[in-house]
């Protein structure tokens, strides 16, 4: 039989300090895609799909035009391991990307 616990008053925890502690465990970065006069825009928004999975065509499509107007552009915010991991791979296609704190 299990039995469910009362709350405890006063130990209730609220979503937004979820996400204030989560951010300062796992402080945010963002990847930074850069253009360039090498690579073929479909290269680069074939690369964003490869690297960021939960990427839409319509997103990549949207992060490749941007970096290609203002000659960057943010492909992700995500916690630094794994910045590091969207940077490796976009660099691995040929591409420039830098991450950097949010």
């Amino acid at each position: 039989m299990s039995q469910k616990l009362a709350p405890t008053p006063g130990l209730e925890i609220k979503p937004k300090e979820i996400v204030r502690e989560r951010t300062r465990l796992l402080p945010l970065y963002k990847v930074i895609l850069y253009n360039d006069d090498v690579n073929d825009m479909f290269h680069v928004v074939n690369a964003l799909l490869e690297t960021v999975n939960s990427l839409t065509m319509q997103e990549a499509t949207q992060i490749m035009l941007t970096a290609h107007l203002n000659g960057n552009a943010i492909v992700i915010v995500c916690p630094y391991e794994l910045a590091e991991f969207y940077q490796e791979r976009l660099l691995h296609f040929g591409l420039t990307a830098t991450i950097e704190p949010e």
